[in-house]
């Protein structure tokens, strides 16, 4: 039975996605805690509801990065994770954070990546008229957004899309492959070694 512990900054859907899907397929794993940066944050609610143990690490209170990190860190290790899961968390995370959870925490990023990088990927793939969008799931490392690719899911970008459009029909496929890949790492079937995803040893 492994433990989960979810970061979140907003609503987290991609957080109740996961949650949802865990209780309808019976994964060996547990939500241990959703952790989030921001005590307004939506989806505390939500974990609350459903049984799981939520905290509140407010950024804001801390004067560095390095000092919220381990603030951070301290509060995610209390529930022992085997997995951390970045589930719309809105900070950008300092290396020995990284260093401290490699092989081992996982983020979904609205691109496909190595495609827009950063925030406002959906304007940028508007911007950059490619046919193609969508999102990644990856295994978190220093360098933003390039980490080893786990899962990734293309929706064409039509004619008439907006930023909206774009950005819902990309959410829908964030809520499949997102809990397809942390269903991956807790049967032990998705692994990370030097720099290379293996899933079922391939």
């Amino acid at each position: 039975m492994k433990n989960i512990v979810i970061l979140i900054s907003g609503r987290g859907s991609n957080m109740e996605a996961i949650v949802r899907a865990l209780q309808a397929e019976r994964w060996p794993a547990r939500i241990a805690a959703v952790i989030s940066n921001r005590a307004d944050a939506a989806g505390l609610a939500f974990a609350a509801g459903h049984g799981i143990p939520t905290a509140v690490v407010p950024n804001k209170e801390y004067a560095s990065r390095e000092a919220f990190d381990a603030a951070l860190q301290a509060e995610i290790d209390r529930y022992a994770p085997d997995l951390v899961v970045l589930a719309g968390f809105m900070r950008i995370l300092t290396a020995p954070f990284v260093a401290h959870y490699a092989g081992r925490m996982l983020n979904i990023h609205p691109s496909l990546l190595p495609l827009f990088a950063g925030l406002g990927t959906h304007a940028q793939a508007l911007a950059a008229g490619v046919r193609e969008h969508g999102a990644t799931v990856h295994f978190v490392t220093a360098e933003l957004d390039h980490g080893p690719t786990v899962l990734q899911a293309a929706v064409p970008v039509l004619p008439d899309d907006t930023v909206e459009t774009l950005s819902a029909r990309v959410l829908e496929q964030e809520h499949v492959i997102y809990p397809r890949a942390v269903r991956w790492f807790v049967e032990d079937r998705l692994t990370m070694a030097r720099g290379a995803v293996q899933v079922d040893h391939q």
